[in-house]
Parts: C-alpha cells; structure tokens; sequence
C-alpha cells in the first residue's frame, strides 16, 4: 500500500508536468503571462513575496475565531475564479468555437467554452465546499497545478525561472527546518480540507473529510499512516522551469527529431524525479520534509545537464542569445 501511495503522487506530478507542456502554448496565445516582460530578473520577485507571505497570513487569520471557516470560503473562491479562467483559455483552443444563433443579423454569440468553464469550476466550488473527498481534492490540484506550472514557464524565461526555483528553495527549507511555520501550515491546510495539499491513501475507501488532522497522522507509526501527502507547490515550482524551457528556449538543433527545448524540459523533469525519490525515501520515514531543496535542487541539475548536450553549450539560456 505504501508503494502505491507514493506511485499515486508521481503520477499527479508527472501527469501536472504534461499538461503545463500542453497548455504552455494556448495559454501564451490567450496572453495568460503574470508579467509584461519575461526576461526581467525581477519578475519572480512578485511571486515570492506571495509565497512568503501568504502562509503568514493564513496562520495568522487561522488563530482568529472564525478565521478558519472564513479562509475556508475565501480560499475556495479563489481557487474556483482562478480555475474559470484557466479553464476558459484551455476550452478556447477546443472545437466547437463561437457559435452564432440565427437569425445571424442579430449577431447573438453562445461561447461555449465559457459555458463549460464556469460550469466545471462553479461544480468542483460546490463539491468541494460539501464533500472534500480526497479524489477531488487531487482533481481539482492536478487541474489547478497544469495551468498554474504552464502561466509561471510563459511568464518566466530561464534566469528568472532560476531565481524563482533557487529563492523558494532555500526558502522552503527554512520555512520547514527552521521556523517550521510550513509545518504548522501544513496542519492548518489538511483541517480545512482545501486542494492546497495532494492525498494520495493506501484504499480508494479513505474517507479524507473523517480523517484526523496532519498533527495526529504525524503522531502516528508510519506504517499505521492511512495517506501521503504533498503541497501543490512541490509540484508548481519545479514545473515552472521545465515550461520555461519549452517554451523560451530555442527548438533547433533538433535531436532524434526532437526539439532542444523540449530536451531541455524533460531533462529538468527528470532531475525533479531523481529529486523526488530522494525526497519520498525521507518521507517514509516519517518525518516532515521540505520539497523544494530536492524537486527544484533536481530540476535544475536535470536542466543544466541536458542543456548542454542538446546545444552543446554552457551558456544555459540565461541570457536570451542563449
């Protein structure tokens, strides 16, 4: 059961890795970018200061009475918005498109994408605002980390992609190791039941809105431990240098066919994987661990090594003449 839980987890990484690729392009067509210019070192510096922050504020409103019930519905709005627009962009480049109703000089538009965007988004809002099951909480992360790993890597090309992994990354190893806050986060996130943490459990029967909070699974022997879980950021911020790559580096030259770029993605992928089975050998231990010095320590690696065999370079796309 074990090995099927940390299996699970992969395959919502890897598979949130895969869409990001797929989505990089439509979402860069739609003008999905956090940032006017891509190349600025400084254009990751927004994003970290959310990071920082945000779990900051949680704790701090979560100690407040009402405040977890409140950051519940908040959160949850927050996602759902953000879901209706990346799923309006992805449901765009999908047939039918527009649809004009006769009589067509009164020129009526049905847009279905918009349709079904905020259809799916206003359901998974219900569902998880009344039945959090673990299967949808991974649904609605796997979905959420897609677009959000494929608007970082198109808003960020390789220097400040570099900056935004190698920030968090000590970040996160402070926040865990150090003040420990990621930790108290972590418990705060599993009480509200919100699709900031992915579930994988050992049975499809796990009844994650029943089961005890991340302290009390903490206390637990590890192999009494129902379920593993991983923060969406573990799997977004990786993620966002293996879309810049595709995305920012040049496609020539071409290797078996394929092109450079996409080589250099997959390299940084599969340094994440090596990252990540680092990190899951550390976790079944256990103890809590930070994600980020592994996935993105790995990622990086990955990347430099299989951009200089593709380009047979060093110059390791920091600067955009590569």
């Amino acid at each position: 059961m074990r090995s099927v839980r940390w299996v699970g987890l992969l395959a919502l990484y890897v598979g949130a890795q895969g869409v990001a690729l797929l989505l990089a392009e439509p979402f860069r067509s739609a003008g999905l970018t956090s940032t006017s210019n891509p190349q600025s070192v400084a254009a990751p510096l927004e994003i970290i200061v959310i990071i920082v922050v945000a779990p900051l504020a949680i704790l701090y409103l979560a100690r407040r009475q009402g405040g977890v019930s409140a950051l519940r519905h908040l959160i949850l709005l927050a996602i759902a918005a953000s879901l209706d627009i990346t799923l309006y962009a992805t449901f765009s480049v999908l047939p039918p498109g527009l649809i004009l109703l006769p009589p067509h000089p009164a020129e009526i538009v049905i847009d279905p994408a918009l349709i079904l965007s905020a259809t799916v988004s206003a359901s998974l809002y219900l569902t998880l605002l009344m039945e959090p099951q673990w299967y949808v909480i991974d649904l609605v992360g796997f979905v959420a980390a897609g677009s959000l790993i494929a608007i970082l890597g198109i808003s960020f090309a390789i220097l400040p992609a570099f900056i935004l992994l190698v920030a968090l990354l000590i970040y996160d190893a402070i926040a865990v190791y150090g003040t420990k806050h990621m930790v108290s986060l972590a418990e705060v996130v599993t009480d509200m039941k919100l699709p900031i943490l992915m579930v994988m459990p050992g049975s499809a029967g796990y009844d994650y809105p029943t089961a005890p909070n991340l302290k009390a699974v903490r206390a637990q022997p590890v192999e009494e431990r129902e379920a593993l879980f991983m923060g969406l950021g573990d799997v977004v911020i990786p993620g966002t240098l293996v879309v810049s790559a595709f995305v920012w580096l040049p496609v020539h030259p071409l290797v078996l066919g394929i092109g450079a770029n996409l080589w250099a993605g997959l390299g940084a992928l599969l340094g994440s994987l090596v990252g990540y089975a680092v990190l899951m050998r550390l976790v079944l231990r256990g103890n809590a661990q930070a994600g980020l010095p592994f996935l993105n320590g790995g990622a990086i690696v990955g990347y430099l090594l299989a951009f200089a065999l593709a380009y047979r370079s060093f110059g390791f796309g920091l600067t955009p003449a590569l």
